[in-house]
């Protein structure tokens, strides 16, 4: 039975290891390592963005939140169906206009200035690490179940599948492998879906009154897992304005075309991710009823492996050939999600740090392609070894909670800078540095003193800091451009700069 389970594992895995030997030889300029050559379809990168945003925290998080703690868990699926609106409606666009590769193209566009690129650099390596933890933690408990291997190892084996589809295949093969995985997401879904509604004879409301009749009408309202008033606030607007600041969202807009296919892969993006989104719920409720909570926390203490247990439970249970055979699909499947999701965090920071630190800041943009495809592959090395090293210490905290942190360390820190650089005439490059720092340091340190981290032993209340942080992010931006003093220059490209946002031509450029 579990020679069967490894090999279910290793076909899956083979896949996307030949989507990355294929992609390696198509790989030869920056162009094509950062952003797949600019020639994706509008429907590819739809799917392959689904991919980046159904992460362990979808697959996982969410449901074992559900299954744990009722309908505060239902909060965050909720939440992720409306986070992409602020992207359609302000982001996409001008970042598909204004940058080459980074979020620090972005900020070099307007400001023209090194710091403020360095100040870019910061953010995103930041909140891609924070994102990158829960995907490591996530992935360890899958492979912990299914292979018997600890924790430690799981991790370790994940940072190395990640740093080879970035070494060797770059955008083209993350992007692929986006794809492959979310359709492997979906189908599984679906196929659950079915498998658990079946089982509750299609009745689904009643999953709702078995889960009361179990553990008590508080699971059906708010308050299991949120004990402040400002807490679900807090979480929607971290989704909201968080997603738009995530540095490994806004790489993807620069592998389509043009601005039009931009905007139409974030709507490809909220009709696959928000019909998966939808059933978080449902299998939340059924994990708590069918496996047990008892049995989820002992398991995995965060409730990550819901999911995975409730797959082995609707093949059979444990010990059947069903079971076993459901169980190992479905983390694969999870595992193959997270290898993405982490490959293009890496790449994002490693551009960061190759094409924004190395390229342009130290290098003055006198650097060859072959020079910085060597840079970007070295510098992935370096963050696929720090991922590790702090997935290794995020075992048994839920991993849907971390990701929303990250999402809160970027709604603090990178949203604010973006927005007033679009919007504001008189933001300079000592607003970016102050934006970057007050948000990044706000976030981290509430982060670490809040419920998520400290559990009862909090000193900041509310367990995601964005609804604090996100205004001290501002005030940080505000205070830095008063501040710097004014800079006519600056202010004078302001216009040039809006209109290439919304046409992505320069000031008098014939089309």
């Amino acid at each position: 039975m579990k020679v069967l389970t490894v090999i279910i594992f290793l076909v899956i895995l083979a896949v996307t290891m030949a989507i990355t030997w294929w992609a390696a030889r198509r790989t030869r300029t920056t162009s094509e390592f950062y952003a797949a050559g600019g020639n994706l379809s509008a429907r590819a990168n739809g799917f392959a963005l689904a991919g980046d945003w159904m992460s362990a925290a979808a697959f996982l998080g969410f449901s074992g939140l559900v299954s744990l703690y009722g309908m505060d868990g239902s909060l965050y699926a909720v939440a992720a169906l409306v986070a992409f609106l602020v992207v359609l409606m302000l982001v996409a666009e001008p970042v598909r206009n204004t940058g080459r590769f980074t979020f620090g193209d972005v900020i070099d566009e307007r400001m023209r200035s090194r710091h403020a690129r360095l100040a870019a650099v910061l953010g995103t390596v930041v909140v891609n690490l924070a994102y990158m933890v829960p995907q490591m933690a996530g992935a360890g408990a899958l492979i912990k179940l299914l292979l018997g291997v600890s924790y430690d190892v799981a991790v370790v084996l994940v940072g190395i599948g990640m740093i080879i589809y970035v070494l060797f295949g770059g955008m083209i093969a993350t992007t692929w492998v986006q794809i492959v995985k979310a359709v492997l997401l979906l189908a599984a879904a679906i196929v659950l879906v079915l498998m658990l509604l079946a089982a509750v004879h299609f009745d689904p409301l009643s999953l709702f009154a078995s889960v009361e009749h179990l553990y008590g009408p508080g699971m059906l309202t708010a308050g299991g897992y949120f004990k402040h008033p400002l807490d679900p606030l807090s979480l929607f607007l971290s989704f909201m304005f968080g997603v738009a600041g995530l540095p490994h969202i806004m790489t993807r807009f620069y592998t389509v075309p043009d601005a039009r296919a931009a905007r139409k892969s974030v709507l490809w993006l909220m009709f696959l991710a928000g019909s998966f989104f939808l059933v978080t719920t449902l299998i939340g409720f059924a994990s708590a009823t069918f496996v047990g909570q008892a049995t989820i926390r002992a398991a995995d203490k965060g409730g990550n492996l819901a999911l995975p247990l409730l797959a082995q439970y609707l093949g059979g249970g444990p010990g059947t050939f069903g079971g076993q055979i459901f169980l190992a699909s479905i983390c694969a499947i999870a595992f193959a999600a997270i290898l993405a999701v982490v490959a293009g965090l890496t790449l994002a920071s490693s551009g960061a740090i190759a094409h924004d630190l190395y390229v342009n800041v130290i290098r003055s943009g006198k650097v060859s392609e072959h020079e910085q495809v060597r840079v970007a592959r070295t510098a992935t090395l370096v963050v696929g070894v720090l991922a590790v090293l702090l997935g290794l210490l995020a075992q048994g905290i839920n991993v849907g909670v971390l990701v929303i942190l990250a999402i809160a360390v970027a709604a603090s820190s990178n949203f604010p800078v973006i927005l007033l650089s679009i919007f504001w005439r008189r933001f300079n490059t000592a607003g970016v540095i102050g934006g970057v720092l007050a948000g990044l340091v706000s976030s981290v340190v509430l982060a670490f003193i809040g419920p998520a981290i400290m559990k009862g032993h909090a000193i900041f209340p509310i367990v995601n800091p964005t609804v604090l942080s996100m205004p001290i992010g501002f005030l940080g931006a505000w205070l830095g451009t008063l501040l710097g003093g004014r800079d006519p220059e600056n202010e004078a490209r302001f216009d040039a700069f809006v209109f290439k946002t919304h046409t992505g031509f320069n000031l008098g450029e014939r089309r």
